[in-house]
């Protein structure tokens, strides 16, 4: 663990507004995202030896071109570097992305690796099929799509076993979404900015009981960027590093229906292996980047990594602790439920979100003294659980 605690950190990030923009190409948004990530990083552009893509959802072709240097081509480095290849995990390739730049670092196999992903799931592809391939995506074709199961099946159920254990309740789910609009109304790269209230959200129709309408995310383009390299050399790169602590993670099911019915003893452990080789505790934690589709899963994540009680999650969010001002901020993006959703990309857009709070980047919604982020990731429809805890200090 002492091998990889405070020894790579995140020096430059990327961001272009989510949304809908059909007059935005696809590679278009990557260069900028990329080339913004350079700039602010500091790191010489030659010295990027290594671009790892994200999986684009919308286009496949899009997809095969960044899988074959295209990326490389664009950005003028085809004669100094040594690897272009894929991570795709759905909405924990930040994470695994995350992990496997800084382990080239530390192998000293890269110098500098730059991670992006783009997507144009608002406007690159049919709406209606967009909306078929997120349901059917991680649903068993032989045992659960015959029955008529689905991802928005599986929000409601979840939803609910998540209330009936817990005592939460709706009105409290709904106060994660006005949270999270409070949040996107100071993020000018957020999708979502109008403030709604909890009673707002409720007052949406139910479209999977008792998932509501505005308690549901929306697909949207969108890219982001960030670059890692080694502790040593961020001194000298930037003023104020974000340097990776703590990592852990639990990879347990590909379905929905064989998902752990304890959520705590399957998935708990990847937060305590993160605290521990960061060497906090969940007190130390001052921001929490929660990767959520729906607002119970922040609920769930937050009881997850122990900022809270089992059943008080609700309570602290609908009593504004979680919002601007208060004493525990959960995803200051606005998250995928705010920002909006970019497939693969949303758990990108957290993770560089929590690079921005440690950075000191984050504007008019920086949180003071943010000298311990944790964030967060989850692929599929709850396939893995991932936490990453980024310092000020290595």
């Amino acid at each position: 663990m002492n091998r990889f605690r405070g020894k790579t950190a995140i020096v430059g990030i990327g961001e272009v507004p989510t949304g809908h923009f059909p007059e935005r190409s696809f590679v278009d948004a990557a260069i900028t995202v990329c080339e913004a990530a350079i700039k602010d990083s500091g790191v010489p552009k030659h010295a990027v030896d290594t671009i790892i893509p994200i999986g684009v959802v919308s286009n496949p072709l899009d997809n095969a071109n960044v899988v074959c240097s295209w990326l490389v081509e664009e950005l003028g480095l085809g004669k100094t570097a040594k690897s272009n290849f894929q991570v795709m995990s759905g909405g924990s390739s930040s994470a695994n992305a995350l992990k496997t730049a800084s382990s080239l670092v530390l192998a000293g196999l890269s110098q500098a690796v730059l991670v992006v992903h783009c997507d144009r799931l608002g406007t690159g592809i049919d709406f209606n099929a967009a909306v078929t391939a997120f349901a059917r995506a991680s649903v068993s074709q032989e045992y659960e799509v015959p029955y008529g199961w689905g991802q928005l099946g599986l929000a409601g159920l979840l939803q609910q076993r998540y209330m009936y254990e817990t005592g939460t309740t709706e009105r409290q789910i709904a106060s994660v979404v006005e949270s999270l609009r409070k949040w996107a109304a100071l993020n000018p790269n957020a999708m979502m900015r109008k403030l709604r209230t909890a009673d707002e959200i409720l007052d949406s129709p139910v479209i999977s009981s008792p998932v509501r309408k505005r308690t549901m995310n929306v697909l949207a383009d969108g890219a982001a960027a960030f670059i890692v390299t080694s502790a040593e050399w961020a001194k000298d790169l930037t003023d104020q590093p974000a340097y990776v602590l703590g990592v852990g993670s639990r990879c347990t099911n590909f379905t929905s229906t064989q998902q752990p019915k304890n959520y705590h003893a399957a998935w708990g452990p990847a937060a305590d292996e993160a605290y521990t080789m960061a060497g906090i505790q969940p007190k130390d934690v001052k921001v929490a980047e929660i990767y959520d589709a729906f607002p119970t899963f922040i609920l769930i994540t937050m009881e997850l990594l122990k900022l809270c009680e089992l059943g008080e999650a609700g309570r602290l969010v609908e009593n504004g602790h979680t919002s601007p001002g208060g004493r525990l901020p959960v995803s200051t993006n606005g998250a995928m439920m705010a920002q909006g959703h970019t497939g693969a990309g949303g758990g990108v857009a957290i993770l560089v979100e929590a690079a921005r709070q440690v950075m000191g980047k984050a504007g008019e919604r920086q949180v003071p003294n943010a000298d311990i982020v944790v964030e967060t990731a989850s692929g599929g429809v709850g396939m893995d659980f991932h936490v990453g805890v980024l310092g000020r200090e290595a």
